[in-house]
């Protein structure tokens, strides 16, 4: 598998932390972020991209985010690469089960890029002509 390089045009907002790389990318808080319990917060990342042509970035928290800050990640994650203006900073949506305090340089959640899905071409059938399987939850325990 040969790997190609990708340039990402990276936008700081107020001495953002850095990118940290591995497998995934992690993204920082750009700023102190108190919250309480039920709360649905915005954590700033202090950063704007443009993505290259024909990707998109997946946002999904770190794997320490729910133990270390109460923090459940309540949006899609999904930045598509028409998200690139000069103030189109990237957040990272959250849900507080606990009170508590995200602090800027935290690392809160991680990204990666994916190519866009290709152009889809929908075909309406009467019957798809296969075995069904048993429905929702049908696979096993």
């Amino acid at each position: 598998m040969t790997s190609k390089n990708i340039i990402l045009k990276i936008k700081q907002f107020n001495d953002a932390p850095l990118l940290s790389f591995g497998d995934w990318i992690d993204l920082a808080a750009s700023k102190d972020m108190p919250y309480t319990k039920g709360e649905l917060i915005l954590i700033p990342l202090g950063l704007a991209m443009q993505l290259p042509e024909g990707y998109e970035a997946h946002i999904l928290p770190r794997s320490s985010t729910f133990k270390n800050f109460g923090l459940l990640h309540a949006s899609s994650g999904l930045i598509d690469n028409n998200y690139c203006g000069d103030n189109d900073e990237w957040f990272f949506c959250a849900y507080a089960t606990r009170d508590g305090k995200v602090s800027k340089g935290d690392r809160v959640c991680q990204f990666r890029l994916v190519e866009i899905m290709p152009k889809i071409i929908c075909e309406y059938v009467d019957s798809l002509n296969n075995p069904d399987r048993g429905g929702f939850g049908s696979t096993g325990k």
